[in-house]
């Protein structure tokens, strides 16, 4: 997924969502989602349980991840 494309998907706005990354204009923040994925949901699962998602949602939060796995691993940590 291209940079800008991935921008577009994934903000940062203080005040939403602790200032963490988060999918578009949604409350869904992207640790959530890993962390998820981390307990073995299944994309199908987070469809589900977010039905404001989008395919290219999930591949810009796994991109995300993959590009700052600290960034999102540390908030997942402080959060459990």
């Amino acid at each position: 997924m291209s940079q800008p494309t991935q921008k577009k998907l994934i903000q940062k706005t203080p005040g939403i969502c602790g200032g963490n990354a988060r999918i578009r204009d949604t409350r869904i923040a992207v640790w959530t989602l890993v962390s998820f994925q981390k307990q073995k949901a299944s994309d199908e699962e987070l469809f589900r349980n977010y039905p404001a998602l989008t395919k290219e949602d999930l591949d810009a939060a796994w991109s995300y991840y993959k590009q700052n796995p600290q960034e999102i691993d540390q908030v997942i940590a402080d959060d459990a």
